[in-house]
């Protein structure tokens, strides 16, 4: 019986893309990442910086999903970037192994305030919003995305 792919979201936090005034680039880049990766991207939203929008982008992406959902942006000193504290409002667990492994690729991750964790059987990553600083972040991590994402949705795993 053939095995699928594991599945993944991505939200994109950003009032310029929002507004028209910005492109995902980051957006685009994570998807393209993990579909590289071997994952089925089965959605993909854009949400206002906050951490009100993040919060509730988050409740409906993570509701009875079992996967790995990736946000872009809101992570940094900026007055409106609250991704993690709308993250943190969400998660059930965090994972801070996974957000500190992301913060070594590069000296700028050590500015990344992104968190990591879960929420029934979806695993949520915080990433930067610039394009080089998001794929960095999640390639810090792919190699144990699939356990973690076994180990959640309860399946025998070897360790």
């Amino acid at each position: 019986m053939p095995v699928s792919p594991p599945r993944a979201k991505v939200l994109t936090v950003s009032d310029g893309v929002v507004a028209g005034t910005r492109d995902d680039r980051s957006g685009e880049a994570l998807v393209a990442r993990l579909l590289d990766a071997g994952y089925e991207v089965v959605e993909r939203t854009v949400v206002g910086d906050g951490e009100e929008p993040v919060a509730e982008a988050l409740r409906g992406l993570c509701a009875g999903f079992r996967g790995l959902v990736v946000t872009t942006g809101g992570t940094g000193f900026g007055p409106r970037d609250l991704t993690p504290e709308g993250t943190r409002a969400v998660l059930e667990r965090e994972a801070p192994g996974l957000a500190e492994a992301a913060r070594l690729v590069n000296p700028l991750g050590r500015l990344s305030r992104g968190i990591a964790g879960t929420t029934g059987t979806a695993l949520v990553l915080n990433t930067p919003g610039s394009t080089k600083g998001a794929v960095e972040c999640l390639e810090a991590v792919l190699d144990v995305l699939p356990h973690a994402l076994a180990l959640l949705a309860g399946e025998p795993t070897e360790h």
